[in-house]
């Protein structure tokens, strides 16, 4: 097997173009998750089962079944029901809604964390409820979990790829569609591969290391 430079050449503008997809997908899935997450975690705290039984069902739903599943669900399904989404979009609300169920556990982990302390000081103080979660709470409870939810984000930059299933052309898209133009697949997929390590290896060191700075 001979490498060949001149593919790689051949191969890089399609390269940069998937990988602004993948990069795109991975940052408005991360705040679909982040966001759609503390919804979950807060109703799952709520002292009303019509709220927080639900919510418990659907998040449990969603986190035991492949997110692959999910993406075709929502891609080809949900038009047969008038929900007609771009595959884009699609490859978006799919990583943020799988990946949510699992930052929902991380919000509650991190609101269990806070000091039971810290709820009576703001009782004694007469603060609203809205503003102990705002000022009080949350503010801890998300600076205790941030290293989680990042290695989250790195998962779910693992996860990206599949979104080519549903015909979003993602790094791995492209270089699949080079591959069977060329035959030259040692080279797109090799390409490819480098990349995912370039991104999720220095982000996983610097989670690491905030997760040593904020545990101080």
């Amino acid at each position: 097997m001979q490498w060949d430079w001149s593919a790689v050449d051949e191969f890089m503008p399609r390269f940069w173009d998937g990988l602004l997809v993948t990069l795109q997908a991975l940052v408005l899935g991360a705040l679909v998750a982040f966001a759609l997450g503390l919804v979950w975690g807060l109703a799952q705290r709520s002292h009303l089962a019509v709220v927080r039984l639900p919510v418990t069902a659907v998040t449990e739903f969603v986190r035991n079944t492949p997110l692959l599943v999910q993406l075709f669900f929502l891609y080809y399904v949900l038009p047969e029901w008038g929900i007609t989404l771009s595959a884009m979009v699609t490859g978006v609300v799919g990583l943020g809604l799988h990946y949510s169920t699992y930052t929902a556990e991380v919000y509650r982990a991190g609101i269990d964390g806070v000091p039971q302390g810290q709820w009576e000081a703001a009782t004694a103080l007469s603060l609203p409820r809205t503003r102990t979660w705002g000022a009080v709470i949350l503010p801890q409870a998300i600076r205790r979990v941030a290293p989680a939810l990042g290695n989250y984000v790195i998962a779910m930059l693992k996860d990206t790829p599949m979104i080519f299933v549903i015909g979003v052309m993602d790094m791995l898209g492209e270089a699949r569609q080079f591959a069977s133009e060329t035959f030259l697949t040692v080279e797109a997929f090799t390409v490819v591969g480098i990349a995912f390590i370039l991104i999720s290896y220095p982000a996983s060191l610097l989670m690491r290391a905030l997760e040593r700075r904020l545990v101080r």
